[in-house]
């Protein structure tokens, strides 16, 4: 059991954490069907389920009403392994695999997809841009706080960057000893929280892509808190439609030194990390939406099946099941989507395919879970009738908080594009 340090409502509580002894088994792996999960995985779900429920459920309200994540709900979730999931022990993580991270993802987004945001940009985003292209010195003094207390985030969106994300303004200049950063960033999630930003500038805007580098940008000077780095601001967040409690703000850089070593790869080697990252990152907002979908379709169930009207239950009208029939139908397809994805980005870590092989794959999912997510959580309403449109059921939030799937991390459009290119690529070589 460890403690929960908490100072609003979490005080005294405490949660099992076993997410440190289950270790990495792909469901693919055993050839096990995709709707199916190995023991451990089964074990870490319900670990996941239960600390959603009882740790962030009586959170949830207050946090949307607030826009504001609560301080000691992100300790809770470093102190339970769940900010560090495929970070090595040995810098302590909880050495899980990318399946696991991703039913973590699911689960928490079942209960508050803000909370879910959080986890997901955290966990695929920016401990694996510090694996594949940190140095040593990064690896070991980044990844340990990653999973410990340092909340990450992915500085990239800017106001003429955003499907764009390549067409960025901000810059990098060479100066003795670092680099001199300018410029603006908009919709950075977690920016509030965040302690580590990973940063995309372009050294030269003439160079195009090329010229796009990466930077560990830590938020406070001497990287523990004492003072926030000179020129660094961090703007008011931005009043959104849903996940309130995700901050998301913009950045400014007004001469913003950086040391040498704050360098991620090489010089004009930021394009490469950032798509390596698309991949994973898609396949954690398609996580997420699934959990929505799920939570959905779920409180639908169960308002329905004590709802009566002319003396029947509603699950007891033919057109109400088959219209659950048909909506649980699309949860499996995108359920599918979704782990397929992941079984083909661990073949990817293993060599046995390239990022490019799985563009494809990663876009599907992403547009149907989200698409998914919005029709479940519209049709629950729409089957509660003037209750659903309250606050006192969770469907009017789990859909506002949908709408954010078909925008971020390429919207719906863009995944119709890349899907129509990886089609038209894939025909034309067979």
């Amino acid at each position: 059991m460890l403690p929960l340090r908490a100072a609003t409502g979490l005080a005294r509580l405490q949660h099992p954490c076993r997410i440190r002894k289950i270790r990495y088994f792909c469901s693919t792996a055993s050839r096990l069907p995709l709707t199916m999960f190995t023991e451990d995985q089964e074990l870490l779900r319900s670990t996941v389920r239960t600390f959603a429920n009882d740790v962030i459920g009586p959170l949830v309200s207050k946090m949307d009403e607030e826009s504001c994540m609560d301080d000691s709900l992100v300790q809770a979730l470093f102190d339970n392994g769940f900010m560090g999931m495929e970070i090595e022990a040995s810098r302590g993580g909880s050495e899980l695999g990318f399946v696991e991270a991703l039913i973590a993802i699911e689960e928490i987004s079942r209960v508050d997809p803000a909370v879910g945001a959080m986890i997901d940009i955290h966990n695929t985003l920016i401990p694996r841009s510090i694996h594949l292209y940190g140095n040593d010195e990064q690896k070991d003094t980044w990844l340990p706080r990653l999973a410990q207390d340092t909340v990450g985030a992915f500085a990239i969106s800017e106001a003429a960057a955003g499907s764009d994300a390549f067409a960025l303004k901000t810059t990098a200049t060479k100066v003795p000893g670092g680099w001199t950063i300018n410029g603006d960033k908009l919709w950075i999630s977690n920016s509030r929280e965040a302690g580590l930003f990973l940063l995309f500038a372009t050294v030269d805007r003439s160079l195009g892509h090329k010229g796009i580098t990466a930077f560990l940008l830590p938020k406070y000077e001497d990287g523990a808190g004492a003072s926030v780095r000179e020129g660094f601001t961090i703007g008011p967040p931005e009043k959104k439609l849903g996940i309130k409690a995700s901050s998301t703000c913009p950045l400014n850089f007004d001469n913003v030194f950086l040391p040498d070593n704050s360098l991620l790869g090489e010089v004009g080697e930021g394009y490469k990390v950032a798509m390596s990252l698309l991949n994973e990152g898609r396949i954690g907002i398609a996580a997420q939406m699934l959990g929505i979908a799920k939570a959905a379709i779920g409180h639908s169930i169960r308002y329905m099946s004590e709802r009566k009207q002319f003396d029947r239950s509603l699950l007891d009208f033919q057109g109400m099941r088959f219209q659950l029939a048909e909506l649980q139908a699309e949860i499996y397809a995108a359920h599918l989507l979704v782990y397929n994805a992941a079984a083909l980005k661990i073949m990817v870590d293993r060599g046995e395919l390239t990022s490019k092989d799985i563009i494809l794959e990663c876009s599907a999912a992403k547009l149907k879970a989200s698409r998914v997510a919005e029709e479940a959580a519209s049709k629950g309403i729409d089957w509660l009738g003037g209750v659903g449109y309250t606050k006192d059921y969770p469907l009017e939030k789990l859909y506002r908080d949908a709408k954010i799937g078909q925008i971020y991390e390429g919207t719906s459009n863009i995944q119709l594009e890349t899907i129509a290119k990886e089609i038209i690529k894939r025909q034309k070589n067979e």
